[in-house]
C-alpha cells in the first residue's frame, strides 16, 4: 500500500489568497496533500499561527509561507516546533519593525496605502503596490492583472488587519538557529521587498537551510515562476534533485477553488 502523502500547508502573504499558491500547489499534488491557509480578519502574526495550528488535524505537516506567510510559518515553528516536518520560507523576512526613522517610514507608507484603499478602492492601491512586487518586465502583463484581481478580492478591513499584523510582527532572530527541520529558503532574484540579502542572512542562521534563487522574478515568485518554485519545493519535499521529482502535469488534479483552508 502506498504511503499517504504528507500534508503541505501553503501560507499566503499580504492581500494574497488561493491564487498566490495555485501554480505551485497543483504541481505538487502528486507529492503532498496541499492546503492553502486564509487569514480572515486575524490581525497578528501570533494569532494567524495559532489559528493554523488549531485548524490542521494532523499531528505533523510540512509548512511553506510566502512573504507575510513566511513570518507566520516562523511563528508556527516557535509555537509548536514538534509539529513541523519541513519548512519553506519564500520571499520573506525575520526581523521586527525597525526602531526610529526607518520604522516610522514603513508605518507611514503602509498607513498611506490603507488610506488610499479606503478612499479609492483596493485595485487602486494594487496598481501602486504591485508595481514593485514583480519583475519590471511583468508590470502591465496579464499576470499583473491577475495580481490586481487578487488584491481586489480583499477589502480595506482585511487590509487594515494585516497591516496591524505586519507592523507588530515578532522578531524571529533568536528562533532561526533552533530550527532543526529541513528548510528551504527561496527568493526571486529581483525581489525588492524582501531581497536576496535577507535570505542569505537566514541561511547563515538556520543550520539545515538551503537557498534557492529564482531568476527573472520579483517578490511574487509563486505567481511569476510557479514551475521553478514547484521544482525547488519538490526537491525539498523529497530530498531528491529537482529533475527526479515527479510533478503533477495538469491542474485538473487540484481544483484550487475547493482547496482546504486553515
Amino acid at each position: 500500500m502506498d504511503e499517504p502523502r504528507p500534508v503541505l500547508m501553503l501560507l499566503p502573504g499580504l492581500l494574497c489568497d488561493q491564487a498566490a499558491w495555485a501554480g505551485p500547489g497543483w504541481r505538487l499534488t502528486t507529492l503532498a496533500d496541499c492546503r492553502i491557509a486564509s487569514w480572515g480578519m486575524l490581525d497578528s502574526i501570533e494569532a494567524m499561527a495559532s489559528h493554523l495550528l488549531a485548524s490542521v488535524p494532523e499531528a505533523r505537516f510540512a509548512l511553506a509561507g510566502h512573504s507575510m506567510g513566511g513570518r507566520v510559518a516562523l511563528e508556527v515553528v516557535r509555537q509548536a516546533p514538534q509539529r513541523v516536518e519541513r519548512l519553506a520560507l519564500l520571499d520573506t523576512g525575520f526581523q521586527p519593525l525597525p526602531p526610529g526613522p526607518e520604522g516610522d517610514s514603513e508605518r507611514e507608507a503602509r498607513c498611506a496605502l490603507l488610506a488610499q484603499a479606503r478612499s479609492a478602492g483596493m485595485r487602486s492601491i494594487g496598481r501602486n503596490w504591485a508595481t514593485g512586487m514583480v519583475h519590471p518586465d511583468r508590470v502591465g502583463s496579464p499576470l499583473f492583472d491577475e495580481i490586481l484581481d487578487m488584491i481586489d478580492r480583499s477589502n480595506p478591513a482585511q487590509f487594515a488587519a494585516q497591516v496591524r499584523a505586519l507592523l507588530g510582527r515578532p522578531d524571529a532572530t533568536q528562533l532561526l538557529p533552533a530550527i532543526a527541520c529541513p528548510t528551504l529558503l527561496l527568493c526571486g532574484r529581483q525581489d525588492r521587498w524582501n531581497p536576496l540579502a535577507h535570505h542569505v542572512a537566514m541561511r547563515e542562521r538556520i543550520p539545515a537551510a538551503r537557498l534557492e534563487v529564482i531568476e527573472d522574478a520579483g517578490h511574487m515568485t509563486t505567481m511569476e515562476a510557479p514551475q521553478a518554485v514547484a521544482a525547488a519545493m519538490a526537491a525539498w519535499l523529497t530530498g531528491r534533485a529537482g529533475p527526479e521529482c515527479a510533478l503533477s502535469p495538469t491542474a485538473a488534479a487540484w481544483p484550487h477553488s475547493s482547496a482546504a483552508r486553515a
